[in-house]
């Protein structure tokens, strides 16, 4: 089962290529939702209130991905696109990259514009810092006292992220754990009736 996925840790400086007087200025930026979007494309449109064009593509998901790429006025598919190939092309989701292009006087044809977008790109996602991520489920782990030690034991083993813990009259546990490990989990758990195991 694949549970694991690339994006970029922190939004890149700019990059800038410079094509027959055109410059193009590349930005990418993680992302974690929709909404994430509109607000960096506000903040790149207030750095550069002159440029001529603001160019992009994201994607996000891991099971079911999904983008959207976007030509601001270019020649259909001659800059979104480009830009969106080279989120594939470095096998990235939940990154957001921006283009934004100066005119400089000298027409560069589709081929041109395709080239120089796809090159911005390219440049921007090569001086990214990427991570590696994994897919988590949340979960909700029960249990009496005398079992406190075989979840800590647990935690340890499956590597997993204690995000709330409440201890009362009995313990329950809020953790994250690796999607790809659940099933390895619960197995392990089987053992200890007294030890319930939700899915958040």
């Amino acid at each position: 089962m694949e549970d694991n996925y690339h994006t970029i840790k922190k939004p890149t400086a700019a990059v800038l290529l410079k094509e027959r007087k055109s410059k193009f200025y590349g930005h990418a930026f993680p992302i974690e939702s929709e909404t994430d979007i509109n607000p960096i494309l506000e903040t790149i449109r207030s750095q550069y209130p002159t440029a001529n064009h603001l160019c992009y593509a994201w994607q996000l998901g891991v099971e079911q991905k999904r983008y959207r790429v976007n030509d601001d006025g270019e020649p259909n598919n001659s800059a979104g696109m480009p830009i969106y190939g080279q989120l594939q092309s470095f096998d990235l989701t939940n990154v957001l990259v921006v283009v934004v292009r100066f005119f400089g006087g000298t027409k560069l044809g589709v081929g041109g514009l395709i080239s120089a977008y796809k090159e911005t790109a390219k440049l921007t996602l090569e001086q990214a810092t990427i991570v590696e991520k994994f897919l988590e489920e949340q979960l909700v782990l029960k249990c009496e006292y005398p079992e406190m030690n075989v979840v800590m034991r647990m935690l340890d083993k499956y590597q997993m992220n204690l995000i709330k813990q409440e201890l009362a009259e009995s313990c329950q546990f809020l953790v994250s754990v690796r999607k790809s490990e659940v099933h390895k989990l619960k197995k392990s758990l089987k053992p200890y009736h007294k030890i319930q195991v939700e899915i958040k």
